[in-house]
């Protein structure tokens, strides 16, 4: 009985050293196999870049009207005079505020440059808007908005009063 334990132990042992050494083979001419071939694919001469033209800067042949009056962008809102003498129908704006006294602040700053501005709220966004000037045609607005985003206030935009 010895015997055959001893035996049927030696011949499981033996299989199993033999199923690992196959693996092992195995693994080992696979990673041979991916090797040559990433190195095969080194040797290889490269193909040649694609050609790009280079780019050639034209100079302007028309000319930007700023002053196009039928292009201006124009927002519509329904404001609320807080101070100041009344708007006409467009309005220069040059800031936009959540809190009053940074409003009163700007209108001083204009007040004292000579501009007649003003504070109206736009109650829907809960937001004060400085005006800078206002008119009652879209084109003197338009040129009244310009003179301002060419001065200091870059992100003036006209609004109709609603």
């Amino acid at each position: 009985m010895k015997k055959s334990i001893v035996m049927c132990a030696g011949v499981c042992a033996a299989l199993v050293l033999a199923s690992c050494g196959s693996s092992k083979d195995s693994a080992f001419k696979k990673a041979y196999d991916k090797a040559k071939a990433q190195e095969q694919v080194a040797t290889q001469p490269e193909t040649p870049a694609p050609v790009v033209a280079p780019i050639v800067e034209k100079p302007a042949t028309q000319s930007t009207v700023i002053d196009n009056v039928d292009n201006a962008n124009v927002r519509t809102e329904d404001v609320t005079l807080v101070s100041g003498a009344g708007l006409q129908n467009f309005s220069v704006v040059v800031g936009s505020f959540s809190l009053k006294a940074n409003a009163e602040g700007l209108q001083s700053t204009l007040k004292a440059a000579g501009y007649d501005a003003q504070i109206v709220l736009n109650s829907a966004r809960g937001m004060y808007r400085v005006v800078a000037s206002t008119h009652a045609d879209k084109a003197a607005a338009v040129q009244s908005r310009n003179q301002f985003r060419a001065g200091n206030y870059p992100d003036a935009w006209l609004l109709f009063k609603k």
